[in-house]
């Protein structure tokens, strides 16, 4: 299990990418098409003094039940590990272990 305050900081890294989205993603097109120099560096420094934590590379993807970072399913949005033990209890619809 992960702890509490990594599940609660991951939470706070996506509301503030949310916040910040729009107002990132304008100031990146004016850094890339803009011609006056300027106007870019003004763009620019201004992309600087947005929060770190609110660039979406930050993110990471956390199991939804147990937290874990690594060995996530997109799919299913939990772990691998959760995802085996909920498939062998038949609690994922439509999925059943494998034989041949």
């Amino acid at each position: 299990m992960a702890k509490e305050s990594m599940k609660a900081r991951e939470v706070k890294r996506a509301k503030l990418v949310a916040r910040y989205a729009d107002k990132r993603a304008a100031l990146k097109k004016i850094v890339a098409t803009s011609e006056d120099p300027a106007e870019v560096y003004e763009a620019a420094r201004k992309l600087q003094a947005i929060p770190k934590n609110a660039n979406p590379i930050r993110l990471h993807n956390r199991c939804k039940i147990t937290g874990r970072p690594r060995g996530y399913m997109r799919q299913f949005g939990i772990s691998r590990i959760q995802f085996r033990e909920m498939a062998s209890k038949g609690l994922i619809p439509g999925v059943k272990k494998a034989s041949w």
